[in-house]
């Protein structure tokens, strides 16, 4: 018998198991994977939180010139708000990640599990947008804060002709768009591969209710 055969016969081994096993022996697997996926999505979370602080903080303590610009920037009440707003919707981000993490372990009905899965691919499907438009909005405004609190910069945007202008423009258009590229990459590799097997698993649990 060839590798091929052998394959096939193996194949139509692992299929006649797979239809032996009941709903309430599918529930179960599918329940604890949804636990561990969504587990992994919120260590993850606090990870990213945790990133975040080092990345804002350690420059702070590090280098007198960005603390003294920082400090320079927190004093613009439109700064601070969006600098609060960002903690803030990672820890709500946090909270309600744990709260699907907690509701998928315990709940024995797969209606349950369902509509759980469904509000954690809410979850991070709003989280991924809101980032993605912070992006958006957080270069120009920092060109923004950067022209009102650099005198040198200030100057040489004040004195640039239409045409320089124009290229400033389109550079910042061009970088913003960098920036959304990569982040938007990074969050579907990150989050993309577990919600795939979120998906996968909630398929499972819609043909257990038909």
């Amino acid at each position: 018998m060839d590798e091929l055969e052998l394959l096939k016969k193996d194949w139509n081994k692992e299929k006649a198991t797979y239809k032996s096993f009941s709903d309430s022996d599918i529930y179960p697997m599918l329940q604890k994977k949804s636990s561990s996926i969504v587990k992994t999505l919120f260590y993850i979370s606090i990870a990213e939180l945790g990133f975040w602080i080092l990345v804002n903080t350690l420059p702070y303590f590090i280098s007198e010139a960005y603390r003294e610009k920082l400090n320079t920037s927190y004093e613009n009440p439109l700064f601070m708000a969006l600098s609060i707003l960002s903690f803030v919707v990672i820890l709500v981000f946090i909270y309600l990640l744990f709260k699907s993490y907690k509701s998928i372990s315990i709940t024995d009905n797969a209606k349950k599990l369902m509509e759980s899965i469904l509000r954690t691919r809410k979850v991070i499907k709003y989280y991924v947008i809101y980032n993605l438009v912070m992006i958006f909005i957080s270069i120009p405004l920092s060109l923004y804060f950067e022209f009102n609190q650099n005198t040198v910069f200030h100057d040489q945007v004040a004195s640039m002709n239409s045409t320089q202008t124009i290229k400033l423009y389109v550079v910042t258009v061009f970088i913003t768009g960098i920036f959304l590229l990569v982040f938007w990459l990074f969050y579907k590799l990150l989050y993309g591969i577990l919600l795939k097997r979120l998906n996968r698993n909630y398929d499972e649990l819609k043909k257990l209710e038909v």
